[in-house]
């Protein structure tokens, strides 16, 4: 319902129209009864001008408009009468229903009802003939058609504005959906950045300090030749992620996920990076000969968990062996990698603590447990559990 006192142009152009036809009427001397108490042609006029001034009030006010409206349509049965005042009140209660309270739409149309079929039984009691039918059908026409087609546009408003509020929620609710989406995938990129290139650069940055340190032809050379290879297979798989990244790159082929058939060369590589600090890399394996790939997602995470806890004991570990383990007990794969802890000589790398995390969220996708941290006083360990049943993975 509004609040809003001033009348809405429709409300105007209603008001005038209805008055001028109604004039029209009476000066061309067309009513719609005669043999009234009061026949004086001006009266007509009376109830027709207060209900033009009713339609002012349709919108703004539907409840004064509509008391008012009765009373003057009432008071036109005493006049000659006019067309025009009988079609705005059907107007007046129209607009009663869809612009007033939630309350009034319910009774208004009962109230209606109610009115026409008394109407009906009570003057075909008095007259007695059936021609006092039409009396209860010209009531029903006025008061009740009008209140019904009220209700009915009143329904469909309510269902088009609960369609389009329900439309605006979905609307959100989408673009909530993106948003994680879009969080979720930059994540996922932000994993595999780190881990795809972040050996290359550890390795790099500490053969480019060693080399800088010791002044030595053959130390130098060594340094530069794993820098080298470092950088060459980083901008190599720079050049892989790009290539995915990239839309519409139809001239390049999706790279394969790395797989644990993989780790022989990663800890080769390692061994290759890690030798100037004194770092011995070993892959124990303890899965049965032949057995089955495991699916793609855990071969991935297992293989980046590695690849990350390696890259962290080239930044990190102090000299001695760095053990990689691998089991399959029942359906749990578990990667433990352990490494000495301490200081250690020579050239190290910062850390921002971006692979721990990594690392963290790859076995939480997964359904699995993660833990890392110190293990009596000379060891660093890395521990992962990854379910290999995709029905226990997290979507």
């Amino acid at each position: 319902m509004s609040t809003s006192i001033r009348p809405h142009r429709d409300d105007v152009a209603l008001a005038v129209s209805g008055l001028l036809g109604g004039v029209l009427l009476w000066l061309l001397g067309l009513h719609t009864q005669g043999g009234r108490p009061f026949s004086a042609p001006w009266i007509t006029l009376v109830p027709l001008t207060v209900m033009a001034a009713m339609e002012l009030l349709r919108r703004s006010a539907p409840r004064t408009a509509l008391i008012v409206g009765t009373l003057a349509l009432i008071a036109d049965q005493f006049t000659r009468g006019s067309l025009a005042t009988i079609l705005m009140f059907t107007d007046v209660m129209y607009a009663a229903v869809l612009y007033g309270t939630p309350a009034a739409a319910r009774r208004i149309p009962v109230a209606t009802l109610l009115i026409t079929v008394a109407s009906t039984i009570g003057f075909l009691a008095w007259f007695r003939t059936p021609e006092a039918l039409l009396i209860g059908v010209v009531t029903g026409l006025v008061s009740f058609v009008p209140a019904i087609t009220g209700v009915s546009v009143r329904n469909h408003r309510t269902a088009a504005e609960a369609a389009r509020l329900a439309a605006t929620q979905t609307a959100r609710l989408a673009e909530m959906d993106r948003v994680q989406a879009v969080i979720a995938e930059r994540a996922r990129m932000a994993r595999e950045l780190h881990d795809m290139v972040a050996n290359h650069l550890s390795a790099v940055a500490i053969h480019s300090t060693a080399a800088l340190s010791i002044d030595d032809p053959d130390t130098s050379r060594n340094a530069l030749k794993v820098i080298r290879e470092n950088s060459v297979e980083g901008l190599a798989e720079m050049r892989r992620l790009i290539g995915l990244l990239r839309e519409g790159g139809e001239d390049s082929a999706p790279a394969a996920a790395p797989t644990l058939a993989s780790l022989d060369a990663l800890i080769e590589q390692a061994n290759t990076n890690g030798a100037p600090s004194g770092l011995v890399c070993a892959l124990e394996d303890t899965r049965e000969v032949g057995s089955a790939a495991l699916p793609t997602p855990v071969e991935l995470a297992a293989y980046r968990i590695v690849q990350e806890s390696l890259t962290n004991a080239l930044k990190h570990a102090a000299p001695g062996p760095v053990t990689v383990r691998l089991d399959l007990s029942g359906d749990v794969l578990t990667v433990d990698v352990t490494s000495v802890f301490g200081s250690r000589p020579g050239p190290t790398a910062p850390g921002s603590g971006a692979g721990l995390v990594g690392m963290r969220e790859r076995v939480a996708l997964l359904g699995g447990s993660f833990e890392a941290g110190c293990v009596g006083e000379k060891l660093w360990r890395v521990r992962a559990e990854l379910p290999v049943r995709e029905r226990e993975m997290r979507e």
